[in-house]
């Protein structure tokens, strides 16, 4: 099993910066990727960027050059630092695990809390 910590929510003003992280614990070599998805009221889940254990990188268009994905590979944290916030960022945004287990290579995900983005002045 794999558990998953998110960190760094919080009420930021429009133009602001803010750095969210996720720790894995557990069997954490059954992790294929992470990243982090965004959900804000009234709307769907989307994704914001993920990185896959080789290290590419996918960003959405609404957050590129915005937004930048981390990896420390010794603590098992993604940390998504986000810069130039704007009050359409505002969601829980949620870190994610894509596992890939057992003798059949059974896929799943594992999804964190969330955590609460505002960007308000």
């Amino acid at each position: 099993q794999v558990q998953l910590v998110e960190s760094g929510g919080g009420l930021v003003q429009p133009g602001g910066s803010l750095t969210l992280s996720c720790t894995a614990s557990g069997s954490v070599g059954s992790i294929k990727a992470m990243g982090w998805s965004r959900q804000a009221p009234g709307n769907q889940r989307d994704l914001v960027a993920s990185i896959m254990s080789g290290g590419i990188t996918k960003y959405a268009d609404s957050i590129k050059g915005r937004f930048t994905l981390s990896r420390n590979v010794a603590n098992n944290t993604l940390s998504l630092h986000m810069n130039n916030l704007e009050p359409e960022d505002t969601a829980v945004y949620y870190c994610y695990a894509a596992l890939i287990t057992g003798i059949y290579n059974r896929y799943s995900e594992i999804w964190g809390q969330g955590t609460l983005v505002t960007v308000s002045s």
